[in-house]
């Protein structure tokens, strides 16, 4: 029978309830992710306060325990009774959801946190929070516990300092884990940072044997950010191009720098919010780029009258760009607030990169004339692409019935159902045939080693065989063409051999998603199988396992007497097809990991400094990390 439905089973969630019942709906998810957002939240109300011209320093400290203190110097959050409420408007902040300073009330001008949720969210997920408040030469304080008041707001001593302090501990009972990544928290800091001209952040951690301490602050801003993201390649001139302009109270920051690459890589900012799916300001970059570019060559007889127009493609390839706008009412679209869709942006930023590029390029005409010759040389290798790009639609088309290459397709016609085993060498493959689920699980063979795009055009890229086998054989074309709803697998596992040119391959096919496939990346459409290294046998048992230390943790719980034999797989065409059937392609016992990118910027730095032309920063690199010896973007 079923339940019964009447006014009793409507709940009604008071206060914070909300937040603790559904956290993801306010911070994404409780894994490591949601678990450092909390850490975002608290930081972003204090560049907020550096936004307004407040505050100069902030210090993020870790804390044995795994608490978080976070400590501003600006103007303190207010203390007095809200009148509207009846209580401090610090318990206010920290109490009841959309409240703050960034509604119109003339707090700030500029924010990035626009949904006054973040400090009340961080309360509400806290087993324990304390926030003390320096202002008017008192010491303020007021405790919560999960959300709820544990003390009135009382003055616990005096200072000559003025801002506020927050620390917090997540509660366990909401997270899966909690223990903050050190360097998950430099990343965002430093980018922060980057994005607020002048604002010192000081990062420390105090935990036991992780002892570290970063100061970040940079007087360049963005302009030391290109820089700093084309640290790991070779710039195509010396001097970072940058532009600053306010027009209808619109503020526009524009940095951009080429490199010899072939990839471009554009990062955009509203009130320091990475907005990963672009927007208005994105478009209003490309298109005054496109046209400065264009009459540039055109005044300079770099471009005859009857040759076609650069394509904004040609003129961004191998460009690293920020562009920040900072607005009073941004309108994002989605939640997730990912793209700008303001459309008063769009010619605001259009004309300020316009004007200050125009006069950049004739005030450096042999920076003027290298943008142009690479963009031609782009040019050219893009009419080469667009025959190749045509070509595969062809096929797509042609060979519906028979795709591409050396692939073994599955039975199954439903995208939601499929996933496409993608296996090193002919010798695997076969035996990946064989193990596999032929309803549902396809396997595409390729060569040992497919071409590095990091280091080559796309018209090259094109006329790989194995990438042409890729592009057909997931249906969503690449780079500017794909269209994710048009993917054939809603996984492609990456199965390659648990050695170093296994993982070679596994960065060369991750370097391409992630350049040329990004979306497959960002909807968790691609993951790394894990085939065992070792086999071992026991009184006709068989025990697998991943790495040398599960091996000693088996001996421990079987004991070493007794064992018939050890196996190690150098490669998967050494396992029967029953082997990797077991442990590696069911769906009941395999392990798999989801590849995901936390951020772009880390990502593109590790793409470059791995697949570039730049020896040192790789051999620094893998100096640096060799410790860890895991895939984990």
């Amino acid at each position: 029978m079923p339940a019964d439905y009447n006014e009793n089973q409507i709940q009604v969630l008071e206060g914070l309830e909300a937040v603790r019942k559904r956290p993801g709906m306010y911070i994404g998810s409780t894994s490591s992710r949601g678990l450092h957002h909390l850490v975002y939240e608290i930081v972003d109300n204090a560049v907020d306060e550096a936004l307004a011209g407040y505050c100069k320093n902030i210090d993020v400290t870790i804390k044995e325990g795994e608490i978080i203190t976070v400590t501003d110097d600006g103007r303190g959050i207010p203390v007095g009774i809200h009148h509207q409420k009846g209580i401090p408007a610090v318990e206010v902040v920290f109490t009841i959801l959309h409240a703050g300073g960034k509604f119109g009330g003339g707090g700030y001008k500029v924010s990035g946190g626009l949904h006054g949720v973040g400090a009340s969210v961080v309360n509400a997920l806290s087993e324990s929070l304390t926030v003390n408040v320096m202002t008017d030469g008192k010491i303020y304080e007021q405790h919560y516990e999960k959300g709820k008041v544990m003390s009135k707001l009382e003055i616990v001593g005096e200072t000559d300092k003025r801002g506020t302090s927050i620390s917090f501990k997540a509660d366990p009972e909401i997270f899966d884990e909690v223990v903050y990544d050190y360097d998950v928290l430099r990343q965002r800091l430093r980018e922060t940072t980057f994005l607020t001209k002048g604002l010192r952040i000081n990062l420390k951690d105090e935990r036991i044997g992780k002892e570290n301490f970063m100061s970040f602050c940079y007087e360049g801003g963005i302009k030391e950010f290109v820089s700093f993201i084309n640290n790991n390649k070779t710039p195509l001139y010396e001097e970072v191009f940058y532009a600053e302009g306010m027009k209808d109270d619109i503020y526009v920051e524009v940095a951009f720098q080429h490199n010899d690459g072939f990839v471009e890589n554009i990062f955009t900012f509203v009130n320091n919010i990475n907005t990963t799916d672009g927007g208005s300001h994105l478009a209003g970059f490309k298109s005054g780029l496109t046209k400065t570019i264009n009459d540039y060559g055109k005044q300079f007889g770099l471009l005859k009258d009857n040759d076609k127009n650069l394509t904004g493609d040609d003129v961004r390839e191998g460009i690293t760009a920020v562009i920040s706008v900072k607005i009073s009412e941004p309108q994002f679209e989605g939640q997730t607030k990912t793209k700008l869709g303001n459309s008063e942006v769009r010619p605001v930023v259009d004309s300020i990169l316009s004007e200050k590029l125009e006069y950049f390029l004739h005030e450096n005409p042999a920076i003027g004339k290298a943008i142009f010759e690479k963009a031609l040389v782009a040019s050219r290798a893009r009419d080469a692409a667009k025959k190749a790009r045509e070509l595969i639609r062809r096929k797509s088309v042609l060979e519906n019935s028979r795709l591409p290459g050396k692939l073994t397709d599955c039975s199954d016609k439903d995208p939601k159902n499929c996933e496409v085993y993608i296996v090193e060498g002919d010798s695997a493959g076969g035996s990946a045939k064989k193990a596999r689920d032929p309803k549902t699980q396809a396997v595409l063979p390729i060569k040992k080693k497919i071409l590095n795009v990091e280091k080559a055009r796309i018209d090259k890229i094109l006329n790989s065989e194995e990438i042409k086998n890729m592009i057909t054989a997931f249906g969503t074309g690449i780079s500017d063409d794909f269209d994710i709803s048009k993917l054939r697998y809603h996984k492609i596992v990456i199965m390659t051999d648990a050695d170093v040119d296994g993982a070679h391959i596994r960065t060369l096919l991750l370097t391409f998603f992630y350049r040329y496939m990004r979306p497959l990346i960002d909807e968790g459409k691609v993951y790394i199988a894990q085939p065992p290294l070792y086999r071992v046998e026991k009184n006709k048992q068989y025990y697998y396992v991943y790495d040398d230390n599960q091996l000693e943790e088996l001996f421990n719980k079987i004991g070493r007497n007794g064992v018939k034999g050890i196996q190690r797989y150098k490669g998967l065409g050494e396992m029967d097809f029953d082997q990797l059937r077991d442990t590696t392609m069911a769906v009941e016992n395999r392990i798999l990991k989801k590849v995901s990118i936390n951020d772009a910027v880390a990502a593109d730095e590790i793409f470059s400094i791995l697949m570039g032309d730049l020896v040192e920063p790789r051999r620094n690199f893998i100096s640096e990390n060799a410790q860890y010896a895991e895939m984990d973007f």
